[in-house]
């Protein structure tokens, strides 16, 4: 059982992150904002795959007003992304959207600043303040010997302490770095500090299969020490991969209960079906489902029944044709090539 750090909550449009809400997932947007069609469309891609929380690049006025009209089509908060100019986070304001990512120390002055709280503090909006490793101060590096956890989370203090010199505590953070350990030791130490919720990832993680397994490895790692309100897995690939990923670390950390939880044996020479096609096929076929259900997919009888009898429902391989179970008790047998159809035949009756 995982006992989760006590932070406080936020809102994000019709969402909270934070104190006992449950970890959020999300992913960002790889489109031109201001092309509405196609923005909305990769939205609603990523809703349908179960991402909680969107953030768009706004880089010009022209993403600023697109908000307006991409609000009518998503139901998930949206959040924007603003680097540099403060102007275009006080127009994502006005154009309705759901919160505010920004650096403060790249949008200048304090009065800059304090305009954009303003705003947010209108319109009761959250801003998340991010550090990443690659965009500490020179101070800091000089101060701290270099990129540590002590450089990392000094940056992050000294934007939270701007913010709250301005009076607004509506703050989420990020501390992250391309290096897992270095990505655990940061949110470790201001999870001792801070009490605002934190969002999670590894910053450059990198492709879908390396990525996948740093941030599962870092994420996974701060999620089972009780920190972390929520998540994003960054890949270089489609943001749906994204998705799946957080969604996949929290089910294996039982901090989602939703959906479906496969599991399936590597096989061996006891295997006498195409296990790995087989398997591929379920979890496609049932990568959609919201239900809570496990489902096993295993290569013979050893693995089958016995091992995972745990599972709502199952199929354990024999010579050309396998077993259909539930709860360990076998319901029939089936040759190879209708095992899929029946198994989700018998799926949909549960």
């Amino acid at each position: 059982m995982i006992n989760r750090r006590k932070t406080k909550k936020i809102k994000v449009g019709n969402i909270y992150i934070g104190g006992d809400s449950p970890i959020t997932v999300q992913s960002m947007t790889n489109t031109v904002t201001q092309d509405v069609e196609k923005t909305i469309k990769q939205m609603l891609e990523l809703e349908n795959a179960g991402c909680d929380i969107i953030r768009v690049a706004i880089n010009t006025d022209e993403d600023a007003k697109a908000i307006r009209e991409i609000k009518k089509h998503i139901k998930m908060p949206i959040i924007a992304d603003i680097q540099f100019d403060y102007r275009l986070a006080i127009k994502s304001v006005e154009n309705g959207i759901d919160g505010l990512r920004i650096n403060p120390g790249n949008i200048g002055s304090k009065e800059r600043v304090k305009e954009i709280v303003k705003a947010c503090n209108d319109s009761n909006l959250s801003i998340r303040v991010g550090v990443n490793s690659g965009s500490i101060k020179k101070e800091f590096l000089e101060k701290y010997n270099g990129v540590n956890e002590n450089s990392i989370v000094e940056s992050a203090l000294e934007q939270v302490r701007l913010l709250e010199s301005l009076n607004f505590n509506n703050i989420k953070i990020s501390l992250k770095a391309s290096s897992v350990p270095l990505t655990i030791e940061s949110y470790k130490k201001i999870s001792e500090i801070v009490d605002y919720p934190l969002h999670l990832g590894v910053t450059e993680a990198g492709t879908a299969w390396r990525g996948t397994i740093k941030s599962s490895i870092g994420i996974g790692a701060l999620l089972s020490m009780g920190i972390g309100d929520t998540i994003r897995v960054s890949l270089t690939s489609h943001p749906i991969e994204e998705v799946r990923v957080g969604k996949e670390i929290l089910k294996s950390l039982g901090l989602k209960k939703e959906g479906l939880n496969l599991i399936s044996c590597p096989t061996c020479g006891r295997t006498k079906i195409n296990l790995f096609k087989l398997a591929e096929e379920v979890e496609k076929s049932l990568e959609n489902i919201d239900k809570p259900i496990t489902v096993a997919v295993m290569g013979c009888i050893v693995n089958g029944p016995g091992e995972a009898r745990e599972a709502d429902i199952g199929i354990a391989g024999g010579d050309g044709e396998g077993l259909i179970f539930k709860k360990g008790k076998i319901i029939k047998k089936v040759k190879e090539e209708y095992l899929l159809d029946e198994l989700l035949k018998e799926i949909e009756k549960l």
